[in-house]
């Protein structure tokens, strides 16, 4: 199943946002759910969030990935929301 995972960064966070960059990007090839990522831009066209679409079992299992992302252990995020994704384009 598809999840939506849609991640706001904490104001003035875009140090901590870079400084796991590395980490973040590993985790998402290591992983092999994710099926389309970008950040969200800012004003000024800098990251301040990132939308992720996870292919993985349920609910619990994306929670699961999200609460191991290295960006969210690190403490770069002000909210996270998850929803059910369906895909319309090549669906």
């Amino acid at each position: 199943m598809l999840f939506a995972l849609m991640a706001w960064d904490k104001p003035g966070a875009l140090d901590v946002r870079m400084e796991n960059r590395a980490d973040h990007l590993a985790y998402l090839d290591a992983t092999g759910v994710v099926r389309q990522a970008g950040p969200f831009l800012d004003a000024d066209e800098k990251p301040c969030g990132s939308l992720i679409v996870l292919e993985v079992a349920d609910l619990a299992a994306a929670q699961a990935w999200a609460d191991n992302d290295p960006y969210a252990k690190a403490g770069l995020f002000r909210d996270v929301t998850i929803t059910a994704w369906k895909q319309v384009i090549g669906a």
